[in-house]
């Protein structure tokens, strides 16, 4: 978002409550690993950084299904050019702001307070002291919890809700091979075990990030390292070799089991002082990758209608809420029906054959029926359609399945007579 104002010309200064991470020795607090997508690149190209970045990524061509067994069976995205990209992008991006003269970051400024009168904020300093800062317009990109967004809980007509998920997640660690990677790189592996899960996405340093999604009362159970490696050596017995049982017995308590939750907020905006992008408008569990994608698709959508009304903030920002919330709610709701979808389904004989139906419907009707997956991640429809598509799509699927099974049906019955009837016949001829 500040390299977009920039371009426009708008004096910008970012404040960021932690330090900068570049200079960081360590990096406080843990997430999940971030997958671009095409609506992210959509994005990144606007401000000339897609190529550089795209560069630094792993691209993902697959999901990989971890059976208990050991078994691994790739399920394709979609086509072979449709990829997702893992790594850590924030360095850059911090790189791309930092490279327009009218733009300062500032670190170590945390947020206290802010008047939707005056424009006025008021931060703690790195050096403990208390500072204000005036602006025109605010934009709230501070993150599930936002600072920012406890203005707009004081007013009326906002609306507002929050959901924890009952599970959590940690994070581990799977370590390079001989100075190679543990596991095949391209793909997002997937352990799936029902009512929990593992993922594993690959990092630049041949290392991958290893997440595992899980009911907070079955972490509970697990207090000792010999409990975690027994719970591995049961549901992951194949990655309890190349994780190594000294590192997943220490690392499985390093930090506690993070909560996931999801956020919607109606409207994203404030009069014509303040915006809500990102997380503060729209935290979205993990689940569908979109989290990142989306906030993107927030500056990339807003730019627009800056260009539409020529800036004018009254009109932009009445404009974004009324364009940006539908689609924001949707993905939220998508990412909640993911989570059942990746530990569970992919486990199934019907998802498989969903799957195939929906790629060979695809491909005889690729204007007509499009894979839910394939609308939300590799293209720019809106995510409220791209929901509206697939319920349509489901009832088309529905009937074609019936049809289909109902001809077998017939055809079987049909086959089935025939050799009685030539029999019967046979006989009354002797």
């Amino acid at each position: 978002n500040a390299s977009f104002l920039a371009k426009r010309g708008f004096q910008v200064q970012l404040f960021e409550s932690r330090e900068d991470i570049r200079q960081a020795k360590i990096v406080r607090g843990r997430s999940i690993n971030l997958a671009l997508s095409l609506r992210g690149r959509e994005a990144l190209k606007h401000i000339g950084m897609e190529e550089k970045i795209v560069s630094k990524g792993i691209p993902m061509h697959a999901r990989m299904i971890h059976s208990i067994s050991g078994k691994q069976s790739p399920i394709p995205y979609g086509k072979k050019s449709q990829v997702r990209l893992s790594f850590n992008i924030t360095p850059f991006l911090l790189l791309a702001a930092e490279a327009y003269p009218n733009t300062k970051l500032n670190f170590g400024y945390k947020l206290s307070d802010w008047s939707f009168d005056s424009g006025m904020m008021t931060f703690q300093g790195p050096n403990g002291t208390e500072e204000e800062i005036y602006a025109d317009l605010i934009v709230g990109c501070d993150g599930a919890f936002s600072a920012v967004r406890k203005q707009f809980l004081r007013q009326s007509r906002f609306n507002y809700s929050q959901t924890y998920i009952p599970h959590g997640y940690i994070e581990l660690t799977m370590p390079p091979i001989n100075g190679q990677f543990a596991i095949a790189p391209n793909f997002l592996h997937i352990w799936p075990r029902n009512t929990f899960m593992m993922i594993a996405l690959p990092n630049m340093d041949k290392t991958f990030t290893c997440t595992l999604f899980m009911p907070f009362e079955e972490f509970d159970k697990i207090t000792t390292g010999a409990q975690a490696l027994e719970f591995f050596q049961k549901y992951f017995p194949d990655a309890v070799p190349l994780m190594g049982v000294a590192a997943l017995k220490r690392d499985f308590f390093q930090l506690p089991a993070q909560a996931m939750v999801s956020v919607k907020s109606s409207p994203y905006h404030m009069g014509d002082r303040c915006v809500l992008m990102g997380d503060a408008a729209h935290a979205v569990v993990p689940f569908y990758g979109q989290g990142m994608n989306a906030g993107f698709e927030d500056c990339i959508v807003f730019d627009g209608i800056m260009d539409q009304f020529n800036e004018d903030l009254s009109a932009v920002l009445l404009e974004y809420s009324k364009i940006r919330v539908p689609d924001d709610h949707a993905i939220a709701d998508l990412a909640m029906y993911n989570y059942i979808e990746m530990r569970s389904h992919v486990n199934s004989r019907w998802f498989l054959f969903r799957k195939f139906l929906d790629n060979f419907l695809h491909r005889i009707m690729p204007r007509t029926i499009i894979p839910l997956y394939t609308m939300v991640t590799f293209s720019r429809m809106r995510y409220h359609e791209a929901v509206r598509q697939w319920q349509w799509q489901n009832k088309v699927s529905r009937i074609f399945v019936c049809s289909f099974i109902r001809y077998l049906m017939i055809w079987h019955c049909v086959i089935g007579r025939r050799p009685a009837k030539a029999k019967n016949l046979k006989k009354e001829s002797e």
